[in-house]
């Protein structure tokens, strides 16, 4: 059995109410006075009525049993009133704070996910269940609070004052209950399969919203808005005809309630009416008189009134149980990565070795993404990483930051195996500029920072002419103040890669990889990196994933890979006499380059 199954669902969830428990259990408490108040106001109405009914209204003694009984119903609405204030400013209280743990919790576990966590929820998933789970959840815990409280309460209070005013005529209530019951629970289980389709069609909802904000200069560039906007319209209509299922089937809800009170109400009438005007055919209902009447219909009301609330306490739990769920299932996975419990603290150089690796990303696979990976990189090395599309170039290089864990085999990084290092010291030593480079919203100094928190502006101004960034950015009106927009929309590809080395440079890390980060940019501006990181970071190491072999002519070593194997290693010299592949590649781009030239010298 899987730990989320084991955890039950609510106590995972009430982890998160930690300082607000004291509204929490408070509010219980006014909503519980409210209740009574409410009950006992009809019972005192009733009273005020059969005393006044036998003495003349105009007389000392009826005005002075209305002003005692007019007092105490005064005092009860003052106080239901108070108690239902208070209740409902603690709810609120408890309830956003609750909602806003909840999301701090939910967030703080997803920055804790390894890559294969995050697949297996998706990005998309993963922010439906922060947002809109969440305040499903948010709502249902401030019902329950409030609403889940106060109507069992009043509803037994309702009952107990209708069985003390007349027993016979409340079992007509309690006869009612049981079927009232079992309509609300045969809808519930039958509306319960379409919320779960509906939250799984909201993640697809958001991952095309996200695909398409994201992709909004791809969509504009190939005139795909009309497509995208049919996409979206059936995702969003696919939604809402599986909520019109649901809510048509929740809408039956009131009409049957209302059917079964207003009959109880009816027969009460009937036979109170009946004994009041003939009382020795009733002898059960003798003394039964207007007063009480009054009071029974009130509390017939009154029970009508819960049993509505209960179907808006049903409408939403019943969306809210698959939202919570959906949470839990966040709180209660584990990180396939973890740190050890007393994981090596330093990173004693740059080397690495790969000892028979095989990687494969689901145990499910078929097939492995890496398969028999022998590798040995000296402190300091520049090495090439080269392959076609699909070779697992990235997934090598992903695992050396235990951003994936091997599947067989071992790594080592300064000579210790990575999954003995504390995973913070590791990745803090191996700085990896990925293939999808991303900037935050904030200035270039506040981006470069991410590197070292606590770097100079003198710190930040040497990686940045390292990486070939500094006069683009002196060339910006705010210069290292200048404001990047989130995901760096407004600078172009080659500034954003070369924005990127420099963060990771500020770093000063032991291992620097390089995903493919230089493809946006020209191959001048290529070799000016490439030779600054010689002759500036030499004790580095040095890993660069490249399309092109001119970045990686001169490296010390050159991995070929194909197929998630290597197929040829060695320097460029070496490759050039022993793999043939190799020698087709760099050919192919030096004619293509020669072709280039020779049609720019004839123009």
């Amino acid at each position: 059995m899987e730990k989320g199954k084991k955890t039950g669902t609510i106590k995972t969830l009430l982890k998160s109410v930690r300082q607000y428990k004291k509204p929490s259990l408070i509010t219980p408490i006014f909503m519980a006075v409210e209740a009574f108040c409410e009950c006992l106001i009809p019972f005192f109405m009733a009273m005020m009525i059969t005393k006044i009914d036998v003495q003349n209204i105009g007389s000392r003694d009826a005005i002075l049993q209305i002003l005692k009984y007019g007092g105490i119903l005064i005092a009860l609405a003052i106080c239901s009133m108070a108690s239902g204030v208070l209740a409902g400013r603690f709810a609120a209280t408890a309830s956003c704070g609750f909602a806003a743990n909840l999301r701090h919790d939910l967030f703080y576990k997803v920055q804790k996910f390894s890559f294969s966590n995050v697949d297996k929820f998706s990005t998309s998933s993963l922010v439906t269940r922060l947002t809109t789970d969440v305040t499903n959840v948010q709502q249902s815990y401030q019902m329950c609070l409030r609403i889940v409280i106060r109507v069992p309460l009043q509803f037994l209070f309702a009952i107990i004052m209708s069985f003390t005013i007349n027993p016979k005529l409340a079992w007509i209530f309690l006869v009612i209950v049981p079927f009232l019951g079992a309509i609300i629970f045969g809808i519930m289980r039958y509306v319960m399969p379409f919320f779960r389709k509906i939250f799984k069609k909201y993640d697809a909802l958001n991952n095309s919203v996200q695909e398409n904000v994201g992709g909004i200069r791809v969509v504009k560039s190939f005139v795909r808005e009309d497509y995208e906007t049919e996409k979206f319209q059936k995702a969003a209509g696919s939604v809402r005809d599986d909520f019109t299922k649901a809510e048509k089937i929740l809408a039956l809800n009131n009409p049957f309630m209302t059917f079964f009170i207003n009959f109880a109400a009816t027969l009460i009438a009937f036979f109170a009416v009946y004994a009041i005007v003939d009382n020795t055919h009733w002898a059960a209902y003798d003394g039964f008189g207007k007063g009480q009447l009054s009071a029974l219909i009130s509390y017939g009301i009154q029970m009508l009134s819960c049993l509505m609330m209960f179907s808006m306490i049903f409408v939403m739990l019943s969306m809210s149980i698959e939202s919570a769920r959906r949470i839990t299932e966040v709180l209660n996975e584990e990180s396939d990565i973890v740190s050890p419990a007393d994981g090596v603290k330093e990173v004693k150089d740059g080397s690495i070795r790969f000892e028979n690796v095989n990687f494969k990303y689901s145990a499910k696979a078929a097939k492995f993404a890496l398969s028999d990976i022998d590798l040995t990189i000296k402190s300091g090395e520049t090495v090439g990483i080269l392959g076609g599309t699909g070779s697992s170039k990235t997934t090598l290089i992903q695992l050396i930051p235990r951003l994936y864990d091997t599947t067989e085999g071992a790594l080592y990084v300064g000579g210790v195996n990575v999954k003995d290092y504390d995973l913070e010291v590791l990745r803090r030593e191996v700085s990896i500029v990925l293939q999808k480079n991303v900037l935050f919203s904030g200035t270039i100094k506040e981006n470069l920072r991410w590197g070292d928190e606590n770097a100079t502006d003198e710190d930040i101004e040497r990686v940045c002419k390292l990486a070939q960034a500094d006069e683009f950015i002196r060339a910006f009106p705010d210069g290292y103040d200048t404001y990047i927009e989130a995901g760096g929309t407004n600078v172009s590809g080659g500034q954003k890669q070369r924005l990127c080395i420099a963060r990771a440079l500020l770093r000063k890390p032991k291992v620097l990889i390089l995903d493919d980060s230089t493809s946006a940019v020209d191959t001048k501006t290529d070799a000016l990196i490439r030779y600054a990181f010689e002759k500036e970071i030499p004790h580095t190491t040095k890993i660069i994933i490249a399309q092109r072999v001119a970045s990686v002519e001169n490296a010390d070593k050159i991995v070929l890979l194909d197929a998630g194997e290597i197929i040829a290693c060695g320097n460029h010299t070496e490759l050039m006499r022993d793999s043939e592949i190799y020698r087709e590649i760099y050919e192919a781009q030096t004619k293509g380059k020669a072709s280039e030239t020779e049609e720019g010298g004839e123009v």
